[in-house]
């Protein structure tokens, strides 16, 4: 499976995807226009291993609804994530059975890697 949760009003999600080789190969889900679902999410848990690795800190919500001064459990992460969009640490890159999460250079240079080595 090659598949993509973005945001497409999200400046950096949109210059991540545009510098993916192969982009035609994958399906891209707006999160926004197409939530997404408990099933999706687990997917990518099972990938993980970790909801916390999914969810994003820097969300404004996350600020706003004081989330950072609480200790959430890795079922908070999950609620979180499918309660809001915002909350989902974006983009997730599927590739095959390798799941690349966020936009840091290290990230998204690793899924150029994979993509080139395919």
């Amino acid at each position: 499976m090659r598949k993509i949760y973005y945001l497409k009003t999200c400046d950096t999600c949109k210059r991540i995807l545009k510098s993916l080789p192969n982009l035609e190969t994958f399906e891209l889900q707006d999160i926004k226009e197409r939530p997404i679902t408990v099933k999706q999410l687990e997917e990518m848990y099972a990938l993980t291993g970790s909801y916390e690795i999914l969810f994003s800190k820097r969300a404004k919500l996350y600020k706003e609804m004081g989330l950072k001064d609480e200790k959430l459990e890795e079922a908070d992460f999950k609620r979180y994530i499918l309660d809001h969009y915002t909350f989902l640490n974006r983009p997730v890159i599927i590739i095959d059975q390798s799941i690349f999460v966020g936009n840091s250079v290290k990230v998204v240079d690793a899924a150029i890697s994979k993509l080139s080595n395919d």
